[in-house]
């Protein structure tokens, strides 16, 4: 039946593109984006790394209500949930771990020293979101440690004019979904403020959440020297049935909280650029191992980062030089890992020579870590301008990652980490190319992947505890192909999104029957959307994923949404998992049935 209703699926497809009409149309602007996460700013169609850019329209026509569903759309990021509407939710790209994957807010590293299992706490409500720009492959030069497989940098929306829009969402699983996002645009000054509440009783036992977010964002001396202000909130707390353990009889829980507050500003010249930025991350994590015993076992631990950092770039006749320091302190306190401190210390350089189509960038991140001392990690990106429309690109770089305050200290009667730890480290590469048009854009890469000192938690015997080891060697190639085609029906814009990536992971045998974080990469991932508006007034999308994971675990899902706009009124439907697909991202957590979710939003203007 399943394949029937897929064969279906793109016969009508077909049939849209057969009722395409000739004449250009332009949906999104994604040549004239600048990504400006690293130094040196370059338009998108220039930059010669593999970045996949997320557009505020894209948001609209995902039917995604939180940012974990929305990355899961695209092609070699791997969003392995535990939970719904974003509660628990792991980061991975091109078959890095949940620790490789650096996450950004407007340039800000959202890295956790305690745990990578908290990068998507610090993801922001879809309402303020701008865009999200995906970058794969070593970043470690551009970003620094963490950034092992890649980066996702969340840009935020810079203002909403004078506007109030509030939204009610309601549906299964008793879930209630309400928010206010409010934007005011004064005469030197720019604010966007939003506040979330998200609860349900959940699909199954122990798998209600109660989510709170809070954003601010404000940008002061607009007209002269603007001075902007970044404030987040994000509170969980959720039922986590079978997230860490296989036992029936624990009935975990957890709540966290993840803020954020920074400044930062600009000073521009004709040559030369100067952006510094102050920053402080919290993130506090309280685990009960039985949710009805919290004296039984009870985790908590508190984390604080204190940041400052300096981004130059200076334009000569040579080419665009970038520079830049960023200086952090990491405080943590728990009752398990005990009271750590970390001083970090990370000095970038690189400059961008442009030989007429030729552009070669060679750069270097340089860090000192207090426990860690000194790592350099080089590498260089290559582009040549073919034609006003194709771009071909390499790159190749070393990456790594410092162990996290778990991997070296946590301890428990199943698991016991290890203080001798040394960093993972990667040698990555790439080449590619990209084609931009007016009614079509894609890009292209071929991959490879040779990482060191990987740790994993290993055992000999059964009945002995996983102990924190370097003990992996690992080489993963692939390749990937992103598409997006633009046309008309009955001149109503429509878009056909299609991504592609395979994987292959080789992986050096370690000799001990029992490891815990086995390889598990999605070997094939196809993902699609059709955004096609019926009307001027009704627009209705369908997003197809296909996953095949390493070990075997293969499902197709299907999620659609229609949204209805009525002048200052849009209503919305969205249908998640809709041919009740039965699957697992990771661990042994089932995912969601069948859902759907009614939506109301009205925008005072």
């Amino acid at each position: 039946m399943k394949n029937k209703l897929t064969l279906i699926s793109f016969v009508m497809l077909y049939t849209l593109f057969a009722k395409a009409q000739n004449e250009p149309v332009k949906i999104d602007s994604l040549q004239e984006i600048t990504i400006t996460s690293t130094r040196i700013d370059l338009p998108f169609k220039e930059n010669s790394r593999t970045i996949n850019i997320i557009t505020s329209e894209d948001i609209k026509n995902s039917a995604a209500t939180n940012v974990a569903d929305l990355l899961q759309q695209v092609a070699g990021v791997d969003i392995r949930r535990r939970g719904t509407a974003g509660s628990q939710a792991d980061l991975y790209i091109r078959g890095g771990s949940f620790d490789q994957t650096l996450l950004l807010i407007d340039g800000i590293k959202m890295d956790d020293a305690q745990t990578g299992h908290h990068t998507m706490n610090a993801a922001l409500p879809i309402e303020v979101i701008e865009r999200i720009e995906i970058i794969k492959g070593p970043a470690a030069r551009a970003f620094g440690q963490n950034a092992f497989a890649g980066a996702i940098n969340i840009v935020t929306k810079n203002q909403l004019n004078n506007s109030i829009s509030a939204n009610l969402e309601t549906g299964s699983f008793n879930q209630l979904n309400g928010s206010v996002t409010v934007g005011s645009d004064l005469e030197n000054s720019s604010h966007i403020a939003h506040m979330g509440k998200l609860s349900s009783d959940g699909y199954r036992t122990n798998s209600d959440y109660d989510n709170s977010n809070y954003f601010l964002k404000s940008i002061f001396n607009k007209n002269a020297l603007p001075i902007e202000m970044l404030a987040t909130f994000f509170e969980r707390k959720f039922g986590a049935e079978n997230f860490y353990t296989s036992n029936e009889t624990f009935h975990e829980y957890e709540e966290t909280q993840n803020s954020l507050i920074g400044i930062s500003t600009a000073f521009k010249t004709s040559k030369l650029k100067i952006k510094p930025r102050l920053y402080w991350k919290r993130n506090q994590d309280m685990f009960l191992l039985r949710r009805d015993e919290p004296s039984f076992y009870r985790n908590l631990h508190i984390s604080n980062k204190v940041g400052a950092e300096i981004n130059t770039s200076y334009t000569s006749n040579l080419g665009v030089t970038g520079l830049g320091i960023d200086v952090s302190q990491i405080y943590m306190t728990s009752n398990i890992l005990g009271d750590r401190e970390r001083f970090m210390t990370t000095a970038f350089l690189e400059h961008r020579f442009k030989l007429e189509n030729l552009d070669i960038t060679p750069g270097v991140a340089v860090t000192y870590f207090s426990d860690f001392k000194f790592h350099a990690f080089p590498g260089v990106d290559l582009g040549y301008k073919i034609s006003e429309n194709f771009r071909a690109y390499g790159n190749i770089g070393y990456t790594y990652r410092v162990p996290t305050y778990t991997d070296l200290y946590y301890s428990d009667p199943a698991s016991i980490g290890n203080e001798n730890l040394e960093p993972e480290e990667a040698l990555s590469g790439e080449v590619g190319g990209k084609f931009f048009s007016s009614r079509f854009n894609a890009s292209f890469a071929l991959f490879y992947k040779d990482a060191e000192n990987l740790i994993d938690y290993v055992k000999a015997n059964a009945d002995d505890p996983f102990m924190a080891q370097n003990i992996r060697d690992s080489k993963t190639k692939g390749f990937e192909v992103n598409t997006s085609y633009n046309f008309t029906v009955n001149n109503l814009k429509q878009n056909l999104s299609v991504g592609y990536t395979f994987m292959e992971d080789k992986i050096e045998d370690i000799n001990l029957d029992f490891s815990r974080y086995s390889i598990n990469s999605l070997k094939h991932h196809f993902t699609s959307r059709l955004s096609t508006r019926i009307t001027k007034s009704i627009n209705f999308n369908v997003i197809y994923k296909y996953a095949e994971r390493t070990q075997g675990l293969s499902y197709n899902v299907l999620d659609a949404s229609a949204i209805f706009n009525l002048n200052q009124l849009e209503l919305s439907v969205t249908a998640n998992n809709i041919f009740d697909t039965d699957y697992i991202e990771t661990g042994i957590v089932p995912m969601p049935p069948s859902n759907v979710l009614f939506g109301l939003r009205y925008n005072f203007k």
